[in-house]
């Protein structure tokens, strides 16, 4: 479907002040947490940290929720019967492409270092670019995370 603007109403730039949360479906969702929370080091949400709206999901089990360190909340939805990704990693997900962190230069080889140890496969990369150097490798469901740094 294309969107046009038919009516002239548009929300005011600058009105929307920044990104809320990004939601995630996950299959494992005691992978994704060791993942998003052992391996890439985001600060698990728990006790009082929780969103007074998840907190019964929570305590099930059915959603975790992870801080980045811009201060935007990354929620893991359990499903398990979500369906694995395609065996090609370059067709698993046709409207999201990856999720990209950013690192300080000093501290990339290190975070490099850090995927290579935990055996994860690297999908591209290193790679530098004029916009700066990034890797590329999946999470247990097959997204895609790039953790990047400027040139």
């Amino acid at each position: 479907m294309i969107y046009y603007n038919k009516s002239g109403a548009t929300i005011a730039p600058g009105n929307l002040r920044r990104v809320h949360h990004i939601a995630l479906n996950v299959h494992d969702m005691q992978a994704s947490r060791y993942f998003y929370g052992n391996i890439l080091g985001l600060h698990e949400l728990t006790g009082e940290e929780v969103p007074a709206t998840l907190i019964d999901l929570v305590a099930a089990g059915k959603v975790a929720n992870f801080i980045t360190p811009d201060g935007t909340i990354l929620d893991l939805f359990w499903e398990p019967e979500l369906l694995p990704p395609d065996p090609n990693p370059e067709k698993s997900f046709t409207r999201a492409y990856h999720l990209a962190f950013d690192i300080d230069r000093q501290l990339f080889e290190q975070a490099v270092a850090v995927i290579r140890e935990n055996e994860i496969t690297i999908a591209h990369g290193p790679v530098t670019r004029p916009t700066g150097r990034g890797v590329y490798f999946y999470d247990p469901d097959g997204l895609m995370i790039e953790i990047r740094c400027d040139p």
